[in-house]
């Protein structure tokens, strides 16, 4: 049994892994091949292209891209065409994905999408595209399959890896002990997994740990840097910011356990939020897009959200303060951190919270996925 599989970036890449996986533990002899990352080669992927060639971000940022992707596209289209797997799996990267799914299904592969585009949030057309290109639709938030229900679409809530991933509880002292952190009050600091992020977010936050330091002296920060060649320019914003390294432990990789290990998080808003969510962490989110990027986004493609961090999209009420675009600037975001440092009540009210959806999520999506995969390929 072969299966083709296309992932977008560092997350598609670890949810391919964990499909894999569990599509193996039941069928031991198949075969995995397409764009895939280091977690799927470790799960046995043989790799044609790594996924950091879909890597691009923005609205207006991709484009330049745009003829080294349609280049791959055909490749991979006749690949699969001439020696077709039993199904093609586009993990998350649409933009690319839906269109290669909807030539191999025309070729009479059998397709699965594995994480709905956000259509909630805008380019809402995208359903009928889904409709087009996928057998079975994978969605991991529970309101999605709703938003499909006209279109004629397979869509499976498998549950979020992320929430499967979390441990029941967080111990928070051995996180601090495990990261040689002796200080009673921490913070972790999260500028983003991408060089764009980090080169966006890494100043601002940095100005925000410098205020934060002068409020709170014991104060204490943790940053996961998500790749070695980060670190040395998140050192260098450090730097320039006059943030005393004494008082921060700057590490490679281990987000999990920096999150474990504080108080409450100042991060990037994106799929860290919701990590941070699942270990029922306090935390403020910011962003910033390139300005004619936003300007696109309000006033072209009407992207109205309220919120936008997932957590806050999952529960009754918004339990992460946002800062994005102008609104993030470093006297505001220090203001929302001290504010939950100094309210311990309100930490635990929305520790609670997360707990629920936390369990909420925590379906199994690795299992629920393969079993919907190989729906695909039964008689």
């Amino acid at each position: 049994m072969r299966f083709g599989l296309v992932a977008g970036e560092a997350s598609g890449d670890v949810l391919g892994a964990g499909l894999i996986r569990a599509i193996r533990s039941r069928v031991p002899e198949a075969v995995f091949e397409g764009v895939a990352g280091t977690h799927m080669a470790a799960a046995g992927c043989e790799v044609w292209e790594p996924s950091e060639s879909l890597a691009v971000m923005g609205l207006v940022e991709p484009l330049r891209h745009v003829p080294r992707l349609m280049r791959l596209r055909r490749g991979l289209v006749r690949r699969w065409t001439a020696s077709p797997p039993d199904v093609f799996i586009g993990i998350d990267a649409p933009d690319f994905n839906l269109g290669l799914e909807t030539k191999l299904r025309a070729a009479g592969i059998r397709t699965a999408h594995y994480v709905s585009p956000t259509i909630w949030v805008w380019r809402a057309g995208r359903a009928r595209k889904v409709a087009r290109a996928a057998d079975t639709l994978l969605c991991i938030l529970p309101f999605e399959p709703a938003l499909y229900e006209d279109h004629d679409v397979n869509a499976v809530f498998v549950g979020h890896p992320k929430a499967d991933e979390a441990p029941g509880v967080v111990d928070v002292q051995a996180a601090r002990g495990q990261l040689g952190i002796a200080a009673s009050e921490v913070v972790a600091v999260m500028p983003g997994s991408r060089s764009s992020e980090v080169a966006r977010l890494g100043g601002l936050l940095a100005a925000t740990m410098r205020r934060l330091g002068a409020a709170r002296p014991e104060l204490h920060f943790v940053i996961p840097a998500a790749r070695p060649d980060l670190r040395d320019r998140i050192a260098a914003q450090l730097a320039e910011a006059g943030v005393d390294r004494r008082r921060v432990t700057l590490l490679d990789g281990q987000a999990m356990q920096a999150m474990s290990a504080a108080d409450v998080v100042l991060q990037a808003s994106g799929t860290a939020v919701l990590e941070a969510a699942m270990l029922r962490k306090p935390s403020v989110a910011t962003y910033r897009v390139a300005p004619f990027t936003y300007w696109l986004g309000r006033h072209v493609f009407r992207i109205r959200l309220e919120q936008f961090t997932l957590p806050n999209l999952l529960t009754q009420e918004p339990l992460v303060p946002e800062f994005i675009q102008g609104d993030a600037e470093p006297g505001p975001l220090a203001d929302a951190v001290l504010e939950l440092l100094d309210d311990p009540q309100r930490r635990q009210f929305i520790s609670e919270r997360f707990d629920r959806l936390r369990r909420a999520l925590a379906l199994d999506a690795d299992q629920r996925a393969a079993d919907a995969v190989l729906e695909l390929v039964r008689p």
